[in-house]
C-alpha cells in the first residue's frame, strides 16, 4: 500500500479497532470490542472470521471512512443489527431494520421447545422479521405456515427473509390484528408478543428504547394486553392436541399460565430459558 494510502487511512486495522473499541467504551456501549470488530468486518466487507487477517494492514481510505461512520452511529447507540442490516438467530442470519424487533438469543427458547414434537401447520402471530416462523419451517420441511403481523413492514421484512431462507413456497404471510384475519386451525401457535409494561419502557437501553418498534415492545399498558388476546382465541385456532408457544418476560409465567388454562386448554407448563428464567408458556388443547 502507498504511503498517500496509509496516511489518508489513518494506520492500521488494529489501531482502528483500538480508537473504535475505546470511543464505544467511553459511549457506554456494552462489549464495545465485539462491536469495534463486527463492524470493522462490515466496512471492510470481510468476514468477522478474517478480521484478524487484515489487523496489521493499513486501512484503504474508503473503508476508514465507512468504519468511522458506523462507529459515529453506534457511539450514538444505533444497533450493531442496524448498521450491518442483520441479526444471526438458531444459527441463520436474518435481515432486519428499525420496523421489526431484533432476534434474540432467548427466544432460541421457544423453537426449541416448539421443535420437541412433530407439527405440520403453524401459525406464528407477531410475525416481525419472521425469525420465529422462518426457523420452524426450515427446520421442518415437511411443514407450512401463516404468518401475521399488524404492521407492514414487518410483513415486507419476514417475506424477504423467507425467501433468502428458501421456505417462501410454504409460508404465507398476511397483515392482521392478532387473530381478526386467520382462519383455520393449526397444530403449532407460536408467539413474541410485546410483553414489556409501558412504565417499564424508559429503563430499556437506548438500542432497545430508540430504535426497535413501540408496537413490538410494549401494549401500551401492563404487558399483558397481548396474552389475553391470544388466550381468548387459541383454542378455536389450534387442532385437537395442538400446541401453543408463547414467549414472556421472566415475570410473567404465573400470570401467562392462569389465562390458558382458563381459556380451557391443558398441559399448561412454564419453561426456562438457558439463564434459568422463565421464558416459555406451553400449553396443548384437549384431543
Amino acid at each position: 500500500m502507498s504511503a498517500t494510502a496509509s496516511n489518508a487511512s489513518g494506520g492500521t486495522a488494529a489501531q482502528a479497532m483500538a480508537a473504535a473499541a475505546a470511543r464505544l467504551r467511553a459511549a457506554g456501549v456494552p462489549d464495545p470490542a465485539r462491536d469495534a470488530r463486527i463492524l470493522l468486518a462490515h466496512a471492510a466487507r470481510i468476514e468477522a472470521s478474517r478480521v484478524t487477517l487484515i489487523a496489521p494492514e493499513d486501512l484503504e481510505p474508503e473503508v476508514a471512512d465507512r468504519y468511522e461512520q458506523l462507529i459515529s452511529l453506534r457511539a450514538v447507540r444505533v444497533p450493531v443489527s442496524h448498521l450491518i442490516g442483520e441479526r444471526e438467530f438458531y444459527g441463520r442470519r436474518f435481515k432486519v431494520s428499525k420496523d421489526v424487533l431484533d432476534p434474540r438469543p432467548e427466544t432460541e427458547t421457544l423453537i426449541e421447545v416448539a421443535l420437541s414434537q412433530p407439527f405440520e401447520r403453524v401459525l406464528d402471530l407477531g410475525l416481525g422479521s419472521g425469525c420465529i416462523l422462518v426457523t420452524l419451517l426450515a427446520e421442518n420441511p415437511k411443514s407450512t405456515g401463516l404468518g401475521v403481523d399488524l404492521s407492514e413492514a414487518a410483513c415486507l421484512q419476514a417475506s424477504a427473509n423467507a425467501v433468502l431462507h428458501r421456505v417462501e413456497a410454504r409460508i404465507d404471510i398476511q397483515q392482521s390484528d392478532w387473530f381478526s384475519n386467520v382462519t383455520g386451525q393449526f397444530d403449532l401457535i407460536t408467539a413474541n408478543p410485546p410483553y414489556i409494561a409501558l412504565d417499564e419502557m424508559e429503563d430499556l437501553e437506548p438500542e432497545v428504547r430508540a430504535h426497535e418498534p413501540d408496537m413490538a415492545l410494549t401494549d401500551g399498558g401492563d404487558g399483558l394486553g397481548a396474552y389475553r388476546i391470544i388466550a381468548a382465541g387459541a383454542a378455536q385456532h389450534l387442532t385437537p392436541g395442538g400446541r401453543i408457544c408463547l414467549e414472556i418476560g421472566p415475570t410473567q409465567g404465573a400470570a401467562v399460565a392462569e389465562m390458558l388454562q382458563q381459556a380451557g386448554l391443558q398441559q399448561v407448563q412454564v419453561l426456562p430459558d438457558l439463564d434459568g428464567r422463565d421464558r416459555v408458556v406451553l400449553a396443548v388443547r384437549a384431543e
